[in-house]
């Protein structure tokens, strides 16, 4: 006998006792893809899970965002940065008031070029809380993919309806832009990995320093 058909054999004689072909009838799970956990205040931890990735959480309410956006790119030095179409006017013009050099993606920035300019502003298309994990689905306000992987700051406004409890309650925030087979980058604080000696390094494979604008 060969090892496949060993395989084979082994598989046949524990499930002989199977009579239900079908296994979505056979083993049939009581959970809700999708389902919110019961985590008492989803918000904190969305803040508490994203701080463990060294990334920066400010909480301010719906008239603030502008001077908050100004305050982080002055918080991570940031002299320019691309703001992508869709941002409302009114954080656009504050940047530009605060003296920042201001870079619109029309006609589209160079890889060079967005690899020059020190920050993107973007929104966000859900937040979750379980991983603090950000998701972009590049919709109005948060631009194409290389925007938000390029420069070396990302500044992200995350409004708090957007924030779920969890990866599979965002997946089905996310159904829409993934059935229109929409590129989505997630986001787990800023870009960094490991080498064989545990070296951490930053600024890898996208932005080495995020800050997170969170709207009550």
């Amino acid at each position: 006998m060969s090892a496949r058909e060993e395989i084979l054999q082994r598989i046949r004689t524990a499930t002989a006792d199977v009579a239900e072909k079908d296994p979505i009838l056979d083993v049939p799970v009581e959970w809700t893809y999708g389902q919110a956990l019961q985590t008492p205040d989803v918000l904190a931890d969305f803040v508490e899970k994203v701080e463990d990735y060294k990334a920066r959480v400010v909480r301010v309410a719906e008239g603030d965002i502008g001077s908050a956006i100004v305050e982080a790119l002055a918080g991570l030095q940031a002299g320019s940065a691309v703001l992508p179409g869709g941002l409302p006017e009114a954080w656009v013009q504050a940047v530009t008031d605060a003296g920042v050099e201001v870079f619109r993606d029309d006609p589209e920035l160079s890889h060079g070029e967005l690899n020059l300019i020190s920050a993107v502003v973007t929104t966000a298309a859900v937040g979750m809380a379980d991983s603090g994990t950000i998701a972009l689905d590049h919709g109005p306000g948060q631009g194409r993919r290389a925007l938000s992987l390029l420069p070396d700051c990302h500044v992200c406004v995350v409004r708090a309806d957007q924030v779920v409890s969890d990866v599979p309650e965002g997946i089905a925030r996310l159904a829409p832009a993934l059935r229109a087979r929409r590129p989505v980058t997630w986001l787990s604080g800023g870009s960094a990995t490991s080498d064989i000696e545990l070296s951490r390094v930053e600024g890898v494979h996208g932005p080495r320093h995020l800050w997170v604008i969170l709207v009550d």
